[in-house]
Parts: C-alpha cells; sequence; structure tokens
C-alpha cells in the first residue's frame, strides 16, 4: 500500500502550495493508434513549463483507452510515466503523477495497483461508474482504492459523466486516511462550495483543495473562504485546461500566490483577465454543444503549436463542433497575452527529439 507520506517531501510540499497539474491528452497517429514521440514531446512540454504533476488516464486523455478492443490503457500509463521519469531526472525536477482510476471497485483497483506499480503518486478517483449507486456504497469504494495508493477526490461536472455528490458524501470523504486532495470540477458554485465546507469542518489540514472548474478557475484561486472561523483556499489546479498554453497557466498561478502572499488588494486587471480564461475556456471546451467537442478542441489548440500530428480521437465521431475551430481563432487571436506560442516554438525540436 503507497501512502500520503510516500511521496517524496519535495513534491508532497509543492502539492500542498498548490501547484498546475495539466490533464494530459492522448496523442494518436492519422490510423488512431499511439504516437509515442508526440506522447513525449507533451510530457516534455509539460515539465519544462514548470509544472507540479502530470495526470495520465484521465478525462482528458480520453476514457476509451479502456476499452479492451483499444487496449490502450497499460501503454499509454506505463509509457508516460517513463517519459515524466526520463525528462524529470534530465531536468533535475521532480512531479507529482496522478494517475486516473475508473469503473466498478475490480476495475478502479486493478487500475490503481497497475498505476501504484508504474510509479504513480496517487490516483485521481472518478465516480462516473457509481452514479447511480447510494453514498455508502461509493464510500466503500473510494476506500478500497485508498488502500492500494493515495487518492484524489473527484467531482465531475454531471454533464460529462458526473453525478452531484451531496455534503454529506464529502464529509465522509474526508474521513478516509489516505486522501491527498479534492479536485472540484462541477461547474457550479454550490457544489463547489459543498467540498469546501465538508473540508473546512472536516479539521484536517493534510487535504489539498484543487480547482477543475475550468469556467471560473482563476476566481476559484482568489478566494479566500472563511467557514466558522476556519479559512482555506483553493490552492492548484487539475484540469484539462491547462494541458494547453500551459506556460501562462503556470505563471498565472506563481502570480496569484505571489500576490495572495503580499496581502495586496486584487487587481481590476486579474477580473478582466478571468473573463478572458474563460472565454478561451469556451472555445476549447465547446459548452455550446454540451462539451460535445471538448477533447477535438484541446488537440486543435496542440496542433496549431505543432505539438500533436492531428486531432484524431479514438471515437471517429469525435470532432470539433460547427464553428469550434473558428472559435478557437478567435480566442487566439483576441487574447495574445495567454498563449505559449512563442515559447512552445522555441523548444518544439528539441522535445520531438529522440
Amino acid at each position: 500500500m503507497k501512502k500520503v507520506c510516500d511521496i517524496a517531501p519535495e513534491v508532497l510540499k509543492r502539492v500542498r502550495e498548490g501547484v498546475a497539474i495539466p490533464a494530459q491528452v492522448l496523442a494518436l497517429d492519422e490510423n488512431r493508434n499511439f504516437a509515442p514521440r508526440y506522447q513525449r514531446a507533451l510530457t516534455r512540454y509539460f515539465i519544462d513549463c514548470g509544472v507540479g504533476g502530470i495526470a495520465v488516464g484521465v478525462h482528458s486523455t480520453q476514457f476509451a483507452i479502456r476499452d479492451p478492443k483499444v487496449g490502450l490503457f497499460k501503454p499509454v500509463l506505463s509509457e508516460t510515466s517513463r517519459f515524466i521519469d526520463e525528462w524529470c531526472e534530465k531536468q533535475g525536477k521532480k512531479i507529482l503523477k496522478v494517475g486516473g482510476v475508473c469503473g466498478r471497485t475490480e476495475q478502479a483497483v486493478a487500475e490503481a495497483e497497475f498505476e501504484a506499480a508504474n510509479g504513480y503518486d496517487a490516483a485521481l478517483l472518478s465516480l462516473a461508474a457509481m452514479k447511480n449507486d447510494s453514498i455508502e456504497a461509493m464510500l466503500e469504494h473510494c476506500k478500497a482504492v485508498s488502500e492500494v495508493m493515495p487518492i484524489i477526490g473527484f467531482y465531475l461536472q454531471p454533464s460529462v459523466g458526473g453525478r452531484i455528490l451531496p455534503y454529506e458524501f464529502w464529509r465522509e470523504f474526508t474521513k478516509i486516511e489516505n486522501v491527498l486532495a479534492i479536485k472540484m470540477a462541477p461547474f457550479n458554485r454550490y457544489c463547489t462550495f459543498d467540498v469546501v465546507r465538508a473540508v473546512a469542518e472536516s479539521g484536517r489540514d493534510d487535504i489539498t483543495l484543487y480547482t477543475g472548474n475550468d469556467d471560473n478557475l482563476l476566481l476559484d484561486l482568489l478566494t479566500e473562504y472563511d467557514i466558522n472561523g476556519k479559512k482555506l483556499r483553493i490552492k492548484g489546479g487539475l484540469l484539462g485546461h491547462w494541458s494547453a498554453w500551459t506556460k501562462k497557466a503556470v505563471e498565472l498561478l506563481d502570480e496569484l500566490h505571489a500576490l495572495i502572499a503580499s496581502g495586496a488588494p486584487v487587481p481590476q486587471e486579474l477580473l478582466t483577465r478571468a473573463i478572458k480564461i474563460t472565454d478561451c475556456n469556451a472555445a476549447f471546451f465547446d459548452p455550446s454543444h454540451g462539451f460535445a467537442g471538448c477533447i477535438p478542441g484541446l488537440h486543435e489548440v496542440l496542433r496549431r503549436q505543432g505539438l500533436l500530428p492531428g486531432i484524431w480521437c479514438i471515437d471517429p465521431e469525435e470532432v470539433l463542433s460547427p464553428g469550434q475551430a473558428e472559435e478557437i481563432t478567435r480566442v487566439h487571436d483576441a487574447y495574445p497575452e495567454l498563449h505559449d506560442d512563442a515559447f512552445v516554438a522555441a523548444n518544439l525540436e528539441r522535445w520531438l527529439a529522440d
């Protein structure tokens, strides 16, 4: 059993302080086969951007990698783990390796065991397969996975497979010893507050809050909560949005941490920037079509930079929505301060090199 205390001290310290953790996307070639060269390049890109972790096998990596006919779960997670280790060693860094865990308990435990054996530090635990179960059954499921490795709770929005998880669930979840963090991505302020309140009232200071609310991420990171005298913050982000234009995401988080530490007032410009980021997320994630183009949208941003060879997904029907490419062009041109094209162009050749 891996425990939170088994995570490298310098990595755990950074995770507690709050880091940027992009959700890895899946690199495929034109035949929809795994493209390791580009998967490796993406991994190198993230590490050189200064991220504190990478999450693999999560929504952005496409849940269909688990389909036995596709057969990509083990190759993608094992290869990406190796790519992370190799580049971190070369750059003199260490980061948190997060593996996505899905399915009902037998599958979830098996996935966690595979990830633990392949060097992952924590499991981001999706409860989508349990969405018709009782709260008690879901909690038992979480406990079973936590007995294999540290877990990161995951509040996934219902529109992409999640379910409403009430305060009562999260309050009991905080009683599981081997919890590292909770990622909140319900895209709903009320639901987000339920999680924050549960952690505040748990009395635990060792569960770190991470935002996955791509539509509100900057404000999530700026807000101090005060719940019955307990003050706490969402410290970092674990999200698909940060798998593109990642250098700017890391710089943004550093800027926010410095501002909070200074005690200075929040500048109006940051509130304006928050809306610019939300506008970009709308182009990437395609909420106007029920998020149908969210994964191809991220692929398109990375393809334009040369970090992916194309926007192919496992499902041939998973493509950009009508008008989405034009929206990506619009936000790219409207907000040049938010993209990292120059950084990618300066480093792409070495990231793609053997």
